[in-house]
């Protein structure tokens, strides 16, 4: 049942919206929590060379998002996608709990990854219930609980960081899991607001189903076509943690007599996506209002363009300043990022929610969290190539990627469309069914 017609608190949308937000913003507090201290635990407290906790780190975060799958497809077949919430989340909590323990280390991990599997898919796959068939508002729900992973992840260095390198690693590994409880409380105080588990979705026979909802099979090839362009498109977007933090080293970060370091640069990117996202969004509802409101796919490359942009600007700034560019090129940098980033991530992440087939909500979603694998792979295979271009001319390759991730969206534009017309249409028959449907099941 929706409560789009509840009472709204947050950038006018259901309160619902509200809990998941804050679910997820302290979800992603303590996973960056942990994984921020995660090297440096392994290297000065574990004594673990740096080359075995580099292939540890990348076997971990490769895994956390690998999991989804099996745990999305486990939501929806078994548990339902509460029950995979709360597991999810106090597994999580345990494995933070676990890190206390040096003995423990890497069944943390792996307990840390396994509940994000579970929890990771689940959550953001209860927005779309939230809505009625024609709300207008779904529109940009997700760039708004975007901001909650944002919002976790710009607190989490801070304070698990800073608790961690200045009073032990096992207090900031504590304050992870204390910030998962806090979220699962949330949730668990919340749950009058979100959709109730047992929707027509979940209660009506398979073949009554795909009566309405037609074929699955152009569903599933769109996303796998829209997957495979985000693939193309974190190719690019990945270097900023990447390549790109080996280019602000050589940049000239003096401001008078002091040195910004390079590290607060990445502060940057979670604090303009919190900054950016109302103003983009009060763009977005006028143009609606207007009926001039851009399709989700051509959002999706508007913004792989704009990220093209931003790193054009660094193929400008390596050119016109080869030895010591200014810090200010840095900081147009991540504001075009960001602005381009707030276009395509989060509109993926609905488009995927939104498409789901019934009773595979969780599932689809967890194939949006596949493409964040599938593209740091490519984001790396591209920056091995750093070393041996010109910057300049590796910044245009960056620019060229995401224009090529930009056709490829715009190319299947008009299938999302003609599919997205069908699932809600097929909303709209399930909204349909009589309330004593379900009493009699």
């Amino acid at each position: 049942m929706s409560d789009s017609a509840a009472p709204s608190n947050w950038f006018g949308q259901p309160r619902g919206l509200t809990i998941l937000f804050l679910t997820n913003m302290w979800e992603t507090f303590s996973y960056y929590g942990m994984r921020a201290l995660l090297v440096y635990y392994m290297t000065k407290q574990l004594v673990i060379s740096q080359e075995h906790s580099s292939l540890i780190y990348g076997t971990y975060t490769s895994f956390a998002y690998f999991t989804p799958i099996v745990g999305g497809a486990i939501a929806d077949r078994y548990l339902g996608k509460k029950w995979a919430v709360i597991i999810g989340a106090t597994t999580m909590a345990a494995g933070h709990f676990m890190m206390a323990f040096e003995p423990m280390f890497y069944v943390a991990l792996a307990t840390i990854a396994i509940g994000n599997g579970l929890f990771l898919p689940s959550l953001p796959s209860q927005i779309n219930d939230l809505y009625g068939p024609d709300d207008p508002r779904r529109g940009w729900a997700y760039n708004v609980y975007y901001v909650g992973v944002n919002v976790g992840g710009f607190l989490a260095p801070l304070i698990c960081g800073t608790l961690g390198e200045t009073y032990g690693w096992h207090y900031g590994f504590g304050a992870a899991g204390i910030g998962m409880l806090t979220g699962l409380v949330i949730y668990l105080a919340g749950q009058k607001y979100l959709p109730s588990p047992r929707t027509p979705a979940t209660i009506l026979p398979e073949h009554a189903l795909e009566s309405v909802a037609g074929s699955r099979r152009d569903t599933f090839l769109l996303l796998l076509g829209v997957g495979l362009a985000v693939t193309v498109f974190r190719g690019a977007y990945e270097q900023v943690g990447n390549t790109v933090a080996l280019w602000i080293e050589g940049t000239n970060r003096h401001v008078g007599s002091a040195q910004i370091p390079m590290t607060w640069f990445q502060s940057l990117n979670p604090l303009l996506v919190i900054l950016l996202t109302p103003v983009l969004l009060a763009r977005w509802k006028r143009k609606a209002g207007a009926d001039r409101e851009h399709s989700p796919l051509q959002k999706m490359a508007i913004g792989s363009l704009i990220v093209g942009g931003a790193y054009a600007l660094l193929a400008i700034a390596s050119a016109v300043e080869p030895t010591r560019a200014s810090w200010l090129w840095v900081a147009a940098y991540f504001f075009v990022l960001t602005l381009g980033e707030l276009y395509i991530l989060p509109t993926g992440l609905g488009l995927f929610a939104r498409l789901a087939p019934p009773k595979l909500g969780a599932t689809t979603v967890a194939a949006w969290y596949l493409a964040i694998f599938t593209g740091s792979m490519t984001a790396g295979l591209i920056g091995s190539w750093y070393s041996s271009l010109p910057p300049s001319f590796f910044f245009l390759v960056l620019t060229a990627v995401a224009a090529l991730a930009s056709a490829i969206l715009l190319s299947l534009d008009r299938r999302a469309r003609s599919v997205e017309e069908a699932r809600i249409a097929e909303r709209s028959a399930l909204a349909a069914v009589p309330e004593g449907l379900a009493a009699n099941v």
